[in-house]
Protein backbone atom coordinates (compact mmCIF):
# COMPACT_ATOMS: atom_id res chain seq x y z
CA UNK A 1 0.00 0.00 0.00
CA UNK A 2 1.11 3.53 -0.73
CA UNK A 3 1.89 5.47 2.44
CA UNK A 4 3.33 8.55 0.70
CA UNK A 5 0.21 9.91 -0.98
CA UNK A 6 -2.08 11.79 1.38
CA UNK A 7 -5.61 13.05 0.88
CA UNK A 8 -5.04 16.71 1.67
CA UNK A 9 -8.13 17.99 -0.19
CA UNK A 10 -11.30 16.12 0.74
CA UNK A 11 -14.84 16.46 -0.61
CA UNK A 12 -17.14 14.67 1.85
CA UNK A 13 -20.81 14.22 1.00
CA UNK A 14 -23.02 13.69 4.06
CA UNK A 15 -21.22 14.84 7.19
CA UNK A 16 -23.78 16.44 9.49
CA UNK A 17 -23.50 13.73 12.16
CA UNK A 18 -22.48 10.14 12.88
CA UNK A 19 -19.84 8.53 10.69
CA UNK A 20 -19.70 11.39 8.20
CA UNK A 21 -19.00 13.90 10.94
CA UNK A 22 -16.34 11.59 12.40
CA UNK A 23 -14.61 11.31 9.01
CA UNK A 24 -14.60 15.09 8.65
CA UNK A 25 -13.14 15.49 12.14
CA UNK A 26 -10.48 12.86 11.46
CA UNK A 27 -9.28 14.52 8.27
CA UNK A 28 -9.36 17.99 9.80
CA UNK A 29 -7.34 16.59 12.69
CA UNK A 30 -4.74 15.43 10.17
CA UNK A 31 -4.52 18.94 8.71
CA UNK A 32 -6.46 18.17 5.52
CA UNK A 33 -8.77 20.77 3.97
CA UNK A 34 -12.32 19.37 3.97
CA UNK A 35 -15.37 20.54 2.05
CA UNK A 36 -18.21 18.70 3.78
CA UNK A 37 -21.93 18.77 3.04
CA UNK A 38 -25.09 18.83 5.09
CA UNK A 39 -28.61 18.39 3.78
CA UNK A 40 -30.63 21.10 5.52
CA UNK A 41 -30.12 24.57 6.91
CA UNK A 42 -30.26 23.66 10.60
CA UNK A 43 -27.12 23.82 12.72
CA UNK A 44 -25.45 20.42 13.06
CA UNK A 45 -22.49 18.84 14.83
CA UNK A 46 -20.46 19.74 11.74
CA UNK A 47 -21.05 23.43 12.45
CA UNK A 48 -19.57 22.92 15.90
CA UNK A 49 -16.49 21.42 14.24
CA UNK A 50 -16.29 24.50 12.01
CA UNK A 51 -15.83 26.62 15.11
CA UNK A 52 -12.70 24.59 15.92
CA UNK A 53 -11.36 23.79 12.44
CA UNK A 54 -11.47 27.30 11.02
CA UNK A 55 -10.13 27.48 7.46
CA UNK A 56 -9.60 23.71 7.26
CA UNK A 57 -13.36 23.13 6.96
CA UNK A 58 -15.99 24.46 4.57
CA UNK A 59 -19.66 23.52 4.75
CA UNK A 60 -21.81 23.16 1.65
CA UNK A 61 -25.50 22.27 1.40
CA UNK A 62 -26.88 19.52 -0.84
CA UNK A 63 -29.59 16.88 -0.78
CA UNK A 64 -28.24 14.19 -3.08
CA UNK A 65 -31.71 12.87 -3.89
CA UNK A 66 -32.24 16.04 -5.93
CA UNK A 67 -29.96 15.92 -9.01
CA UNK A 68 -30.32 19.65 -9.58
CA UNK A 69 -28.78 20.31 -6.16
CA UNK A 70 -25.82 18.06 -6.99
CA UNK A 71 -25.39 19.91 -10.29
CA UNK A 72 -25.47 23.22 -8.42
CA UNK A 73 -22.77 21.97 -6.06
CA UNK A 74 -20.71 20.92 -9.08
CA UNK A 75 -20.92 24.44 -10.49
CA UNK A 76 -19.90 25.99 -7.16
CA UNK A 77 -16.84 23.73 -6.97
CA UNK A 78 -15.96 23.82 -10.68
CA UNK A 79 -12.57 25.47 -10.17
CA UNK A 80 -11.46 23.07 -7.42
CA UNK A 81 -9.58 19.76 -7.48
CA UNK A 82 -9.81 17.20 -4.67
CA UNK A 83 -7.73 14.19 -3.70
CA UNK A 84 -10.71 12.33 -2.27
CA UNK A 85 -14.44 12.24 -2.92
CA UNK A 86 -16.20 10.31 -0.17
CA UNK A 87 -19.97 9.79 -0.45
CA UNK A 88 -21.35 8.93 2.97
CA UNK A 89 -24.99 9.98 2.63
CA UNK A 90 -27.58 7.27 3.28
CA UNK A 91 -30.56 6.20 5.38
CA UNK A 92 -31.41 3.18 7.48
CA UNK A 93 -34.63 1.19 7.47
CA UNK A 94 -35.73 -1.74 9.65
CA UNK A 95 -38.69 -3.00 7.62
CA UNK A 96 -38.73 -6.37 5.90
CA UNK A 97 -40.16 -7.02 2.45
CA UNK A 98 -43.39 -8.10 4.14
CA UNK A 99 -43.77 -4.76 5.93
CA UNK A 100 -42.26 -2.05 3.73
CA UNK A 101 -44.43 0.25 1.68
CA UNK A 102 -43.59 0.81 -1.96
CA UNK A 103 -42.87 4.49 -1.33
CA UNK A 104 -40.45 3.67 1.50
CA UNK A 105 -38.70 1.05 -0.62
CA UNK A 106 -38.25 3.58 -3.40
CA UNK A 107 -36.99 6.23 -0.95
CA UNK A 108 -34.32 3.93 0.47
CA UNK A 109 -33.16 2.72 -2.93
CA UNK A 110 -32.96 6.23 -4.34
CA UNK A 111 -31.07 7.52 -1.31
CA UNK A 112 -28.70 4.62 -0.71
CA UNK A 113 -28.03 3.29 -4.21
CA UNK A 114 -29.01 5.60 -7.07
CA UNK A 115 -28.09 8.97 -5.57
CA UNK A 116 -24.51 8.13 -4.48
CA UNK A 117 -23.68 6.99 -8.02
CA UNK A 118 -25.26 10.11 -9.47
CA UNK A 119 -23.01 12.12 -7.17
CA UNK A 120 -19.96 10.28 -8.48
CA UNK A 121 -21.01 10.72 -12.09
CA UNK A 122 -21.54 14.45 -11.50
CA UNK A 123 -18.59 15.28 -9.25
CA UNK A 124 -16.07 12.66 -10.33
CA UNK A 125 -14.14 14.93 -12.67
CA UNK A 126 -13.26 17.16 -9.69
CA UNK A 127 -11.03 14.37 -8.35
CA UNK A 128 -7.32 14.29 -9.16
CA UNK A 129 -6.06 11.73 -11.67
CA UNK A 130 -4.29 9.86 -8.86
CA UNK A 131 -7.06 10.44 -6.33
CA UNK A 132 -9.73 8.30 -4.70
CA UNK A 133 -13.49 7.96 -5.09
CA UNK A 134 -15.09 6.17 -2.14
CA UNK A 135 -18.60 5.29 -1.01
CA UNK A 136 -19.77 4.20 2.42
CA UNK A 137 -21.29 0.78 1.84
CA UNK A 138 -21.91 -1.84 4.54
CA UNK A 139 -21.07 -5.42 5.34
CA UNK A 140 -24.80 -5.97 5.03
CA UNK A 141 -24.45 -5.28 1.32
CA UNK A 142 -22.58 -8.58 0.94
CA UNK A 143 -24.79 -11.23 -0.67
CA UNK A 144 -22.28 -13.98 0.15
CA UNK A 145 -22.22 -13.13 3.85
CA UNK A 146 -25.99 -12.84 4.33
CA UNK A 147 -26.69 -15.93 6.40
CA UNK A 148 -28.85 -14.37 9.09
CA UNK A 149 -31.30 -12.28 7.10
CA UNK A 150 -33.02 -9.28 8.62
CA UNK A 151 -32.97 -5.64 7.51
CA UNK A 152 -33.99 -6.85 4.05
CA UNK A 153 -34.48 -3.47 2.45
CA UNK A 154 -31.34 -1.88 3.85
CA UNK A 155 -29.30 -4.91 2.77
CA UNK A 156 -30.82 -4.77 -0.70
CA UNK A 157 -30.05 -1.05 -1.06
CA UNK A 158 -26.39 -1.58 -0.17
CA UNK A 159 -26.13 -4.60 -2.49
CA UNK A 160 -27.60 -2.45 -5.26
CA UNK A 161 -25.09 0.28 -4.42
CA UNK A 162 -22.25 -2.23 -4.70
CA UNK A 163 -23.48 -3.48 -8.06
CA UNK A 164 -23.82 0.04 -9.42
CA UNK A 165 -20.29 0.84 -8.27
CA UNK A 166 -18.97 -2.28 -10.01
CA UNK A 167 -20.68 -1.12 -13.18
CA UNK A 168 -19.08 2.32 -12.75
CA UNK A 169 -15.68 0.68 -12.34
CA UNK A 170 -16.23 -1.42 -15.47
CA UNK A 171 -17.12 1.67 -17.49
CA UNK A 172 -13.98 3.40 -16.21
CA UNK A 173 -11.58 0.45 -16.26
CA UNK A 174 -8.81 2.64 -17.73
CA UNK A 175 -9.15 5.21 -14.92
CA UNK A 176 -6.07 5.27 -12.67
CA UNK A 177 -7.98 6.44 -9.62
CA UNK A 178 -8.69 4.30 -6.58
CA UNK A 179 -12.32 3.22 -6.16
CA UNK A 180 -13.54 2.04 -2.76
CA UNK A 181 -16.65 0.53 -1.25
CA UNK A 182 -16.19 0.66 2.52
CA UNK A 183 -17.86 -1.28 5.33
CA UNK A 184 -17.34 0.55 8.64
CA UNK A 185 -18.67 -2.24 10.83
CA UNK A 186 -21.64 -2.03 13.16
CA UNK A 187 -21.01 1.29 14.89
CA UNK A 188 -22.77 3.01 17.78
CA UNK A 189 -24.45 5.95 16.00
CA UNK A 190 -28.06 7.07 15.53
CA UNK A 191 -28.19 4.64 12.59
CA UNK A 192 -26.29 1.78 14.22
CA UNK A 193 -28.04 2.06 17.57
CA UNK A 194 -26.73 1.71 21.15
CA UNK A 195 -26.15 -2.05 20.95
CA UNK A 196 -23.67 -1.88 18.07
CA UNK A 197 -20.35 -3.67 18.55
CA UNK A 198 -18.00 -0.79 17.70
CA UNK A 199 -17.52 2.77 18.83
CA UNK A 200 -16.86 5.50 16.31
CA UNK A 201 -13.31 5.68 17.65
CA UNK A 202 -12.77 1.98 16.89
CA UNK A 203 -14.03 2.29 13.31
CA UNK A 204 -13.38 5.64 11.68
CA UNK A 205 -9.67 6.27 12.35
CA UNK A 206 -8.96 2.83 10.87
CA UNK A 207 -11.23 3.54 7.91
CA UNK A 208 -9.44 6.80 7.17
CA UNK A 209 -6.05 5.09 7.35
CA UNK A 210 -7.26 2.49 4.85
CA UNK A 211 -8.53 5.18 2.48
CA UNK A 212 -5.19 6.96 2.56
CA UNK A 213 -3.14 3.76 2.31
CA UNK A 214 -4.98 2.48 -0.77
CA UNK A 215 -4.54 5.69 -2.74
CA UNK A 216 -2.59 5.04 -5.90
CA UNK A 217 -4.04 1.54 -6.42
CA UNK A 218 -6.33 1.73 -9.44
CA UNK A 219 -9.55 -0.25 -9.58
CA UNK A 220 -12.39 -1.13 -7.22
CA UNK A 221 -11.99 -2.68 -3.78
CA UNK A 222 -14.68 -3.63 -1.22
CA UNK A 223 -13.01 -3.38 2.19
CA UNK A 224 -14.01 -3.31 5.84
CA UNK A 225 -12.70 -0.98 8.54
CA UNK A 226 -9.77 -3.33 9.20
CA UNK A 227 -8.72 -3.34 5.55
CA UNK A 228 -10.02 -6.87 4.96
CA UNK A 229 -11.72 -7.74 1.67
CA UNK A 230 -15.49 -8.14 1.97
CA UNK A 231 -17.07 -10.91 -0.11
CA UNK A 232 -19.46 -9.64 -2.74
Amino acid sequence: MNSTLKNERVLLIGASRGLGYAIAAEYVGHGSHVVATVRGEARTALHNLLDIAGELLEIEHVDITFPEQVESLRRRLASRTFDLLFVNAGVGVAESVADVTTSEFVRVMVTNALSPLRVIETLGDLIAADGTIAIMSSGQGSVANNEGGGFDIYRASKSALNQLMRSYAARHRDDARTLLLLAPGWVKTDLGGPHARLTVEESIPNLVRIIDATRGHAGLQYLDYQGKIVAW
